[in-house]
């Protein structure tokens, strides 16, 4: 009986040893972690909706990465696990266009439909992949999605900024652009900023979060493992994207979807621990 458990045990060690020494390692894939000390902030905003009530947290350190999961870095997962997002399997996703639409055969390989396409967009962020989409690119990895917490503590940083680059609004007058956002009165997609919809994540410099991350503001809305309160069918999702005015790329703006939902205005980022 001793010989038996001891050999189970043994089975055991070699399939986490198997899965572990099979699964890529974050940092030969690109991925690029940053280090998020532990620390305290303010999150919410006195100015803003009324589930942004301003509260003192406390978060342990972890890491996030500096930018958003690209399309060829989507692409690379999905050649790996053979794997079939939720809008494609639903045959369907949603468009921003004035208002959310329901678009028969829009997936991350064709976000705004079928005669669309990522052909020349390697270095956009990926769009149209659901929260379950999400965490399994960045289980892949050995990473998981930050809650909104960490997310929103990577974006404002202990000084607790209203905006990720400081306390002032974005601008669409063609001076040290901040962010990739949208027409200034909500909410409708603008090339003032260089692009109509997705841009290369890290096109914008002069609107890095205090720790160096690109994008926390603007370009695409970004799933977290969070549920929304209030409505525990559905995830926290931050940051604000291409079609957003001003008021919606402050760091505090949240909305939710279902985790299945997947949107051409929606991508993410992976956390972990600390390095």
């Amino acid at each position: 009986m001793r010989t038996l458990v001891r050999s189970h045990c043994f089975v055991a060690v070699l399939v986490v040893w198997a899965i572990w020494t099979l699964q890529p390692a974050a940092a030969d894939s690109g991925l690029d972690l940053v280090a998020i000390p532990g620390g305290s902030f303010v999150t919410g905003d006195e100015g803003g909706d009324a589930n942004e009530v301003r509260r003192e947290v406390t978060l342990e350190a972890f890491s996030l990465m500096r930018r958003e999961v690209t399309n060829a870095q989507f692409a690379a997962f999905v050649a790996a696990q053979d794997r079939v997002s939720e809008a494609e399997i639903r045959g369907s996703g949603y468009v921003w266009s004035q208002r959310w639409r329901l678009i028969a055969n829009a997936d991350w390989r064709h976000p705004q439909g079928p005669n669309s396409s990522i052909a020349g967009l390697d270095d956009h962020p990926v769009v149209q992949v659901s929260a379950h989409d999400a965490e399994a690119f960045c289980a892949f990895y050995g990473l998981r999605l930050p809650t909104e917490e960490e997310w929103a503590f990577a974006a404002r940083g202990p000084q607790s900024l209203r905006y990720v680059w400081g306390a002032a609004p974005p601008v669409q007058d063609g001076r040290q652009l901040v962010a990739n956002f949208g027409t200034e009165d909500c909410c409708a997609p603008d090339d003032s900023d260089g692009y109509v919809r997705t841009a290369p994540v890290g096109s914008y410099p002069a609107g890095r979060s205090p720790f160096g991350l690109d994008d926390m503001a603007g370009n695409v809305w970004e799933w977290t493992a969070s549920l929304f309160p209030g409505r525990p069918s559905q995830r926290v999702i931050r940051g604000g994207g291409w079609g957003n005015n001003p008021y919606g790329l402050r760091a505090a703006y949240r909305h939710g979807n279902p985790p299945h939902f997947a949107l051409d205005m929606v991508g993410f980022r992976c956390a972990g621990p600390p390095p």
